[in-house]
């Protein structure tokens, strides 16, 4: 089973998952604790993360993700509501806010 390691508000959760399990959908049903999330459809961004390790083991962005995302959904920050855990992860929704505007930011200032 997949091992998910999330820091958030200072605390770090570690948990094993079942294969291709979403987080989101384990929070919301009180399975996986802490982890920050709101509409559970990629609309929202209040689960966004940024991926620590284990990025190569995920599918490419979707369109929600890109779409709510943008350039930053291809360095490392997805919605946890998109992600399908197969393998060993370990994310953070630590200043997540201010690293997608930090990008964003960035990308207006290279146009």
């Amino acid at each position: 089973m997949p091992r998910v390691i999330l820091h958030v508000d200072g605390e770090i959760i570690e948990q094993e998952v079942k294969e291709n399990s979403n987080l989101v959908v384990l929070a919301g049903i009180k399975q996986f604790p802490k982890l920050k999330y709101g509409c559970g459809m990629g609309k929202c961004l209040k689960c966004a993360c940024e991926i620590i390790s284990g990025e190569e083991q995920l599918s490419s962005p979707n369109w929600k993700e890109e779409r709510m995302l943008g350039e930053s959904a291809h360095n490392g920050i997805r919605l946890t509501c998109q992600l399908t855990i197969r393998e060993d992860i370990e994310i953070t929704q630590e200043n997540i806010a201010e690293k997608i505007k930090k990008e964003k930011d960035s990308i207006k200032l290279t146009k």
